[in-house]
């Protein structure tokens, strides 16, 4: 499969450069629009690994303030060519002042300016390896077209043993589906939990994107740009939430039921995750979706909230 990047990447890197703010002895600058963004980018998956190509050129604008006499002056910043030829280090950044004096942040923008801009095309590439691909369907390793035995079972870290052959099930459109299942221990009560799952902000602040979490029954539930949507079927605070879920990848109109259960473990949570209807093709897209996007962010949100107590 392949996915076109190119309108998604657009919007992110305006978002990751726009704004940024560059300070030193000097003075102050700001990076202001991006003026110019010409050139594309895109995902294949081949043989179950996902491969990127993207090239881009683009061309911001910055102002500064010197510090000391309180000039202001303003200039552009240009990236002729970031692509996956080049490392984010190794990339060309271009700084120009308009004429006239300032020098200095000129200086300031070739020195710390270009560190911060890195930063940001590391933030936009890491992005677009992780939240862009969010649900892309991955080729199964079984040719095309042969029978799917009732022997598949979910691979990784699952209730392997507990899972039936039963559970390669048919549903929605017709197609071959899969359940998984999985736990994670979280050190946090069940009720501190609960509510990273179902309060908005606290959705927002571990997938880092704006998000729809209307935590009732019968209430829609938006994630990660809209690569994932869904409604919430049941809430039991504390104790267990059920979904209709599903990534924008998947054939239209086709859910998964997922089933979150909270259990109190000695100072720490049990979760435990049932995902009903995955097509099997999705499998482990599906489930790194949900260790890399959602468990994993939750732990760092957690030890940051742990953190900032202490």
């Amino acid at each position: 499969t392949e996915r076109d990047a190119t309108s998604w990447s657009k919007r992110k890197l305006k978002e990751v450069l726009e704004g940024l703010v560059v300070e030193g002895e000097a003075g102050r600058c700001e990076i202001g629009d991006l003026k110019h963004v010409e050139g594309e980018a895109s995902c294949n998956s081949r043989k179950g690994k996902l491969i990127f190509f993207y090239e881009w050129n683009l061309r911001l604008s910055w102002k500064g303030t010197v510090k000391e006499s309180g000039e202001k002056h303003k200039g552009s910043v240009e990236i002729p060519n970031l692509s996956e030829e080049n490392e984010v280090d190794d990339t060309e950044i271009n700084v120009s002042k308009k004429k006239g004096e300032g020098d200095v942040l000129k200086d300031l923008m070739r020195t710390e300016g270009t560190t911060k801009v890195r930063e940001a095309l590391r933030d936009y590439l890491k992005a677009l390896k992780t939240e862009f691909t969010l649900g892309m369907i991955l080729p199964t390793k079984s040719p095309v077209g042969q029978e799917l035995t009732t022997e598949h079972k979910p691979s990784g870290n699952t209730f392997q043993d507990s899972v039936s052959p039963q559970s390669l099930d048919t549903v929605g459109v017709k197609i071959p589906t899969v359940r998984i299942l999985m736990r994670e221990m979280f050190s946090s009560s069940a009720d501190e939990l609960y509510s990273i799952f179902t309060t908005k902000e606290l959705v927002q602040k571990f997938s880092k994107c704006p998000a729809v979490i209307e935590a009732e029954k019968g209430g829609k539930l938006q994630m990660f740009e809209g690569c994932v949507s869904g409604e919430y079927t049941e809430l039991v605070p504390s104790q267990r939430i059920v979904l209709k879920w599903r990534c924008r990848s998947w054939p239209d109109e086709h859910y998964a039921t997922v089933a979150l259960t909270f259990k109190d473990v000695v100072a720490q949570t049990e979760l435990q995750l049932e995902c009903k209807g995955v097509p099997v093709s999705s499998e482990e897209s599906t489930r790194q979706c949900w260790k890399k996007q959602y468990f994993e962010e939750i732990h760092i949100l957690l030890q940051q909230s742990k953190d900032s107590m202490d």
